[in-house]
C-alpha cells in the first residue's frame, strides 16, 4: 500500500505532467542555448538581407505620414506656385510676389520655360536667342498643387549610405523579431509548467496587440498631424521648411513610433502588478490624478517635436487604457470576492 501511494505522490510532482518537460545536464542546455543564437543570428542576417533589397519600399512606407500631412493641411493664404519641368521652384504668398497682376483671390500656379527671341526684336539682344520666361501653368506637376511641401535631402557624401545600413540593420530587426521570438520560446518554454505556459501566451498575445496598436495609431493619426503643425510652426516664425534632413526624419518617425508603441504597453504593466498584488483598483483610483501629470511627462518624452498638441494627442488614449485597468481592476476584485462568498458558503 506504500509503494502505490509512492507511485501516486511521484505521478502527480512528474515535472513532465505538468508541462516543464524533460530534465536535461548543463551541457545540454548549453548545446540547446548555442543553437537558438545562432538561429537567431541567421533570421536577423536574413531580414536585414531582406530590408537592404527594400530599403527604397521601406522609405516610401516611412515617408507616407509626410505626404498624408501635406493633402490635409491647407493653407489660406493665396499663393503663387512656380515650377520649373515637374519640379518645384518657387512658393510665395501671393501678396509677396514681385510680379504684378496675378489674382489675390486664388493661387496662381506658373511655368518657367525658354522664350525664343528672334533677331532685333528685343534691344540689348540683336542677334536673338532664348530667355527664361513665365506663363500660366493649366497642368501643374503634383509638388506644386501641395499646400506645403518638404523635401527629404541628403545633406553629406556618406549620409546615404548609413541611411541605407541604418534601415536594413533597424527593418531586419523588426522583420525576423517575431522568429527570434519563436526560437527564444521553444528554448524556454519547455522548462515553464502549464499554468506559466498559459500566462505568457496571454502576457505576449495581449503585449503585442497594444504595441502594435499604438505604432498604427502614431503611424495614421498623430504623425500625420504632428508633421502637418511642425510645417505650419515653422512658417508662423518665419522659416522656411522646405527641407529636411532624410536621416533626421527617418529617425524621428521610427522613435516616435517605436515610443508610442512601447507606451501602449500600460495597461499590461499594471494589471500585472495588479496579479502580483502591489497594486490593486483603489491605489489605481487613488492615483488617477497623479497619473496625469506622469502621463503628460511620458508623452513629453515619447513625443521627440514636444508639440504640445502631440502631447495631448497622444495622452488621451494612454488616459483610456490607464481607466480601463481600473476598470479591469475592479473587475477581477469583484471575482475574486464572489469566488471567496461562494467558498465560505
Amino acid at each position: 500500500m506504500a509503494e502505490e501511494l509512492e507511485v501516486i505522490r511521484h505521478q502527480s510532482h512528474n515535472p513532465e505532467e505538468e508541462g516543464g518537460g524533460p530534465v536535461k545536464t548543463f551541457l545540454e542546455h548549453l548545446e540547446d542555448l548555442r543553437w537558438t543564437l545562432i538561429k537567431s543570428a541567421v533570421a536577423i542576417f536574413l531580414g536585414f538581407i531582406v530590408c537592404l533589397g527594400g530599403a527604397k519600399q521601406i522609405i516610401k512606407f516611412l515617408t507616407w505620414p509626410l505626404e498624408r500631412a501635406e493633402q490635409v493641411r491647407t493653407s489660406e493664404d493665396s499663393l503663387v506656385v512656380v515650377s520649373l519641368g515637374t519640379n518645384l521652384f518657387h512658393r510665395s504668398r501671393a501678396v509677396d510676389f514681385p510680379l504684378a497682376g496675378l489674382p489675390t483671390n486664388t493661387t496662381s500656379y506658373l511655368r518657367i520655360q525658354p522664350v525664343k527671341i528672334e533677331p532685333g526684336q528685343l534691344e540689348g539682344m540683336p542677334g536673338g536667342g532664348f530667355l527664361l520666361g513665365m506663363e500660366l501653368d493649366t497642368n501643374p506637376p503634383p509638388a506644386a498643387a501641395r499646400s506645403m511641401t518638404v523635401q527629404l535631402s541628403i545633406l553629406g557624401p556618406v549620409e546615404g549610405f548609413v541611411l541605407m545600413m541604418q534601415i536594413a540593420i533597424f527593418g531586419g530587426i523588426t522583420v525576423s523579431a517575431p522568429f527570434v521570438m519563436f526560437f527564444i520560446a521553444q528554448f524556454v518554454l519547455p522548462a515553464m509548467h502549464v499554468h506559466e505556459k498559459k500566462f505568457l501566451f496571454r502576457a505576449a498575445g495581449i503585449g503585442s496587440f497594444l504595441f502594435l496598436t499604438g505604432v498604427a495609431f502614431c503611424y495614421l493619426l498623430v504623425l500625420v498631424i504632428c508633421l502637418s503643425t511642425t510645417v505650419a510652426f515653422a512658417n508662423w516664425l518665419g522659416f522656411s521648411s522646405e527641407m529636411w534632413r532624410a536621416d533626421n526624419y527617418i529617425s524621428f518617425v521610427c522613435w516616435f513610433m517605436l515610443g508610442t508603441g512601447v507606451s501602449f504597453e500600460l495597461p499590461l504593466v499594471l494589471l500585472s502588478l495588479v496579479k502580483i498584488g502591489i497594486l490593486d483598483h483603489v491605489k489605481l483610483s487613488n492615483f488617477r490624478a497623479y497619473w496625469v501629470v506622469v502621463g503628460l511627462v511620458l508623452c513629453g518624452f515619447v513625443t521627440p517635436d514636444g508639440n504640445p498638441l502631440t502631447m495631448l494627442l497622444l495622452f488621451l488614449p494612454l488616459h483610456a487604457l490607464y481607466e480601463i485597468s481600473v476598470l479591469i481592476a475592479w473587475m477581477w476584485f469583484r471575482k475574486e470576492q464572489a469566488a471567496l462568498k461562494a467558498g465560505l458558503e
